[in-house]
């Protein structure tokens, strides 16, 4: 009976709902404040400015995240985020889903820094990673029939999202994209709740390559 209840708790994905809750409080705060596309108010409640991260503001790397501009971006990313999370976080565990949610969008964050313009915001960073996330997944899980198609579905969703992105002024595909390498490379170094096949030396080179290209993105924002 105990052990069904601590495995009803490892299951239930109560770090999406929680970062769910956290966006919608934010967004609430924001339209009553001045509204969540108000160019200043982005900037009081965090959205991510290049010049500002320059200027020392390091913490816009991350709080971007939890802002979003307008309602229908919220609401798009809160049902992405909601589906997503209840697949994933269970597999994973609370906390490693938690790292990679938190590292993808500081890298999608880190790209549109070194490579974007504009002020720029949204959870759709770490969401992007959580799609990365999954491909390791597969990886553990290649011989499942649904892991393996619901991924080629994820990856097909993402290049037509890219695709979208290009065509479509104000989206910052930059963000995505770091976001996605950042959550492929995060979830192989974290892994799974269960014991990675993974060796030691195979994990450090995705670890390595995460912070490598972490640098390497921070350097090229902070000298354009």
């Amino acid at each position: 009976m105990i052990r069904q209840k601590i495995r009803r708790i490892n299951n239930y994905p109560w770090v999406t709902y929680l970062l769910l809750f956290v966006m919608v409080v934010i967004y609430l705060l924001m339209t009553m404040n001045g509204g969540s596309e108000n160019v200043f108010n982005l900037l009081k409640f965090g959205a991510q400015s290049n010049q500002l991260v320059r200027d020392g503001q390091w913490w816009r790397l991350i709080t971007p995240i939890f802002v979003h501009i307008g309602f229908q971006h919220i609401l798009i990313n809160g049902i992405t985020l909601y589906y997503l999370g209840k697949l994933i976080e269970p597999i994973v565990g609370h906390l490693r889903y938690f790292i990679i949610f938190m590292v993808s969008g500081i890298c999608g964050n880190l790209m549109s820094f070194a490579l974007g313009n504009g002020i720029s915001a949204g959870s759709s960073t770490a969401i992007f990673g959580l799609f990365g996330a999954f491909l390791m997944i597969a990886f553990q899980y290649r011989g499942n029939d649904f892991v393996r198609s619901t991924a080629k579905t994820f990856v097909l969703f993402v290049v037509i999202n890219l695709v979208f992105d290009i065509f479509t002024p104000g989206i910052d595909i930059y963000g995505h994209i770091g976001g996605f390498i950042g959550g492929y490379l995060v979830s192989f170094v974290v892994g799974l709740r269960q014991n990675i096949n993974l060796n030691k030396i195979m994990r450090l080179s995705y670890a390595t390559a995460l912070i490598i290209g972490i640098i390497i993105m921070y350097y090229l924002g902070s000298v354009r």
